[in-house]
């Protein structure tokens, strides 16, 4: 009986892991595809077209892709600085970030800081859903490692900024730009940059609260800090 019940144990095991293998083939395939060509649609963004389709069933999503080129570099400064400050020197981690939202989160006995790189938060948007989970966090890391081996800091940069969410719908620099300035992601001035970057981490609150204290504050805080920020 105990040895069928191990046999039992150790297939299943060996199920789980032949899963887990392909699927992190098919993370590492689409992310080898995405060097040289652009990603459609993201995780987030099907998830967002999904709910949305819930409420209107011919709602769409605002995107456009845009090659680095033709994002302004205020923007670029902006969300490195506000985002992940050490963007051009680490390998996909800011561990010191990581322990500084960590000992946040303990003294406020709750998730109030992420600590997330820049290349963190794309495995995130490309490939997974919302939650905060052991799991989906060891699948971003994998998929950040990924990310940081077959892409220079341009690609991910560039990337990041053509998929991320910034309004109610609205995904990308471009899309962004059009939705809350009528300009072109180039054409964005550095105080637009940094109330964009302002934006990043709560998108859909400030779409509709545009004109709140503290995202005038973060604005400005931004704007101090775009004259240090490297990008590729």
């Amino acid at each position: 009986m105990f040895r069928i019940l191990w046999r039992s144990v150790l297939f299943l095991l060996g199920v789980a892991l032949g899963i887990l293998l392909v699927y992190e083939l098919w993370v590492f395939g689409h992310v080898w595809w995405w060097v040289e060509h652009n990603p459609s649609r993201t995780a987030f963004m099907q998830q967002h077209l999904e709910r949305a389709h819930e409420d209107n069933p011919n709602a769409e999503l605002r995107q456009r892709w845009v090659p680095y080129a033709r994002i302004s570099r205020h923007l670029k400064r902006a969300v490195v600085a506000a985002e992940d400050a050490k963007f051009l020197d680490h390998e996909g981690f800011d561990w010191e970030a990581i322990q500084q939202a960590h000992a946040k989160n303990m003294r406020r006995g709750r998730v109030v800081a992420g600590g997330s790189t820049i290349s963190q938060q794309l495995a995130k948007n490309l490939f997974l859903s919302g939650d905060r989970s052991a799991l989906r966090k060891a699948q971003e890391a994998i998929a950040t490692v990924m990310l940081e081996a077959m892409m220079d800091k341009r690609r991910i940069l560039e990337i990041y900024l053509n998929v991320i969410e910034w309004g109610n719908g609205v995904f990308g620099a471009e899309a962004a730009a059009r939705h809350y300035y009528g300009v072109s992601a180039a054409q964005l001035s550095a105080e637009q940059a940094a109330r964009l970057a302002s934006m990043v981490p709560n998108p859909r609150f400030y779409d509709r609260h545009r004109h709140a204290s503290w995202l005038n504050t973060k604005t400005r805080i931004i704007l101090g800090r775009m004259g240090a920020a490297q990008v590729p």
